[in-house]
């Protein structure tokens, strides 16, 4: 893979993240900055696209909060219009707060966390019964691990032996505004856990896209698998860096005009 060219994708999804931002007083810029290499690397370097350019594999965006980057992402796939993304959280638009199924690109409703991971399964294990060769990649937020039904759908994607699903696990230690590892210490060991439920399960760089990339290719089948991303909320910009408030903040034009230029100062 191209890693200087993934780079300089994943600083633009920040500018336009950043540029959207502006325009709504208040949405999840924070959670969408730490899992923008996971979600462009699903995009850019694993789904895979027929001779036109459609989407062979499917995508899940289960941390629903997070999808500013699957939005920035299909915009320049050209699957949403600039126009669109102009209208989010807006009365004339189509694009809110959380996916919404029927917006072209995004295949199932995540507003109510702790249902991707369960929707995905069902879409991985039609494929298997279908004998169509689709993988269902996954996006899940470490908040999603305090619902029972993520659970119940880990244990039966290892039941059913879903090895066409692929879940990165975004580990920002955050479950909205407070610490995951000061509030359920218990959650950790992630990657015990996931082991004992019979998945194969692996500690990830989530802001590495080479690192994760390499995973991914080297995986056995047989059994689903998980990677484990360690990633910084807010990741890019020195005063969002896992600081609880900017899961919902937007920035003024002072913290606007600091942002674009610390991420001016990444590309050099």
């Amino acid at each position: 893979m191209d890693v200087g060219a993934a780079q300089k994708r994943c600083l633009q999804y920040r500018r336009r993240i950043l540029e959207i931002s502006q325009t709504v007083t208040a949405l999840h810029v924070a959670p969408a900055f730490s899992c923008i290499e996971i979600t462009d690397l699903i995009y850019h370097e694993l789904i895979r696209k027929d001779a036109k350019g459609k989407l062979i594999d499917s995508f899940i965006m289960s941390k629903g909060h997070g999808c500013l980057i699957q939005y920035v992402i299909l915009e320049a796939l050209g699957i949403l219009s600039r126009q669109q993304l102009s209208e989010y959280c807006k009365p004339t638009g189509i694009l809110g707060a959380h996916p919404d199924y029927g917006i072209p690109g995004i295949e199932a409703a995540t507003g109510s966390l702790g249902h991707g991971l369960g929707i995905a399964c069902g879409m991985a294990y039609a494929d298997k019964l279908q004998n169509i060769d689709r993988i269902t990649y996954v996006v899940l937020s470490d908040g999603e691990l305090q619902e029972g039904s993520t659970w119940e759908a880990i244990m039966m994607a290892a039941n059913l032996q879903l090895d066409n699903l692929i879940v990165f696990l975004d580990l920002n230690d955050f479950g909205g505004l407070a610490r995951m590892s000061e509030g359920h210490p218990a959650f950790y060991p992630v990657i015990d856990k996931l082991h004992a439920f019979g998945w194969q399960a692996y500690a990830a760089e989530g802001h590495s896209s080479l690192a994760m990339y390499k995973i991914v290719q080297n995986k056995k089948m047989g059994s689903p698998t998980l990677l484990a991303c360690n990633t910084i909320k807010g990741k890019g910009v020195s005063y969002m860096e896992a600081v609880p408030i900017w899961h919902y903040r937007s920035p003024n034009s002072q913290e606007y005009a600091q942002a674009l230029q610390e991420l001016s100062e990444l590309a050099l």
